[in-house]
């Protein structure tokens, strides 16, 4: 099997499970219609990500250019947007990208979004000062997930900030059992728990010596277990 094999059958996987079964639920917990008690922690986690993301990036963000990797229903792009950026978000889903496009306001500011349905490694959409990649590379294991890091680091000029599903007890042990159970087409694709330190040596390995890891810090909330992490060239 290639090394990308793998790569892009998970990720057909997540276009196919996004577009045909999780629009509707995707929806919901992205908007500030009441939701259950489960999912009203995963949005408050989500939340919380976002804002922490969001402050590892500078408040001033006119002239520069934004990549919104995985950008869903494009909350984080408006934010970005705002500050002044030139943002190009995009995701696999097109259906989540045309919510997107019906929640961006009409006025940004000096500040724009332009949303894409696609692969976030795709090089013909340029080069960017910063790449925000939020519960994007969740559903990869530690190999796939430090070569997409490495492929998104190659087209940034400034930093990349991730987020991936912390390698805890619990969530080792739901991944595990997980895998017991056969997959169908109803079933999201399986977050896949990763090691801080897993995750940074195969990504430094990747990316070469131009770059570093710089801030981490975990988010839990219930069901919401995710860790922020970025990564800084040199």
């Amino acid at each position: 099997m290639s090394k990308n094999h793998g790569y892009a059958l998970r990720r057909d996987e997540i276009e196919t499970y996004f577009d045909r079964t999780a629009v509707e639920a995707w929806r919901r917990l992205t908007s500030t219609e009441p939701v259950n008690g489960i999912r009203a922690t995963v949005r408050a986690g989500r939340d919380r990500m976002r804002a922490t993301l969001l402050s590892w990036l500078p408040a001033d963000l006119h002239d520069v250019r934004v990549l919104d990797a995985g950008c869903g229903t494009g909350a984080a792009s408006i934010e970005l947007a705002r500050r002044g950026a030139a943002v190009v978000a995009i995701d696999l889903s097109a259906q989540l990208v045309q919510l997107a496009r019906e929640r961006c306001p009409v006025d940004l500011g000096s500040g724009s979004v332009d949303f894409r349905v696609g692969d976030m490694l795709d090089t013909g959409i340029g080069a960017f000062d910063y790449v925000i990649a939020m519960d994007s590379i969740i559903h990869y294991g530690p190999d796939d997930a430090a070569r997409v890091l490495a492929g998104l680091a190659r087209q940034t000029r400034r930093s990349v900030i991730c987020t991936f599903a912390p390698r805890t007890p619990l969530l080792a042990t739901m991944h595990a059992v997980g895998r017991l159970f056969p997959s169908s087409s109803t079933r999201a694709p399986a977050i896949v728990p990763v090691g801080f330190d897993t995750l940074s040596r195969k990504f430094l390995a990747a990316a070469g010596p131009a770059w570093q890891t710089g801030r981490t810090e975990r988010i839990s909330s219930a069901f919401y277990k995710s860790q922020a992490l970025e990564l800084v060239r040199k």
